[in-house]
């Protein structure tokens, strides 16, 4: 059993065995994602210090930035009242978002109904990621 055995007992868990994890960025607060975890994506960021989340589309853990080097170094964890939510406080390298925004809230809503893009780009995801 790990060191954080008994704080993971404690953790309530969706019915899927997930729970919500939310990324901000240290520096400023922005919020960068929203993602999921699992108990052993939760076990390794408290472990390892680098956020690990659970792929739903893919059904597997992945470490954020694995592929694209744009990792998400962990400084804070903090648990909501339910312990069901947790927010990383982080210290984002390069984007965080898969289309190469810093963040993957990069639009806001227009009072037209339309969408702004508001976030900056800060990589090419056809250069980290190649062609779809």
């Amino acid at each position: 059993m790990g060191r954080y055995a008994e704080l993971l007992d404690q953790c309530k868990f969706d019915e899927k065995g997930l729970l919500t994890a939310v990324a901000q960025d240290r520096a400023n607060g922005q919020v960068l994602m929203v993602a999921f975890m699992n108990r052993e994506a939760l076990e390794q960021t408290l472990e390892r210090r680098v956020a690990c989340y659970w792929s739903r589309s893919r059904g597997k853990l992945w470490v954020k930035g694995e592929t694209s080097g744009h990792l998400q170094r962990v400084k804070e964890v903090y648990f909501d009242c339910d312990l069901d939510a947790v927010v990383l406080e982080v210290e984002q390298e390069g984007g965080a978002c898969h289309i190469g925004y810093r963040s993957c809230f990069y639009r806001r809503a227009n009072q037209d109904g339309g969408l702004e893009v508001t976030g900056e780009k800060v990589f090419d995801q056809e250069d980290v990621y190649g062609k779809s």
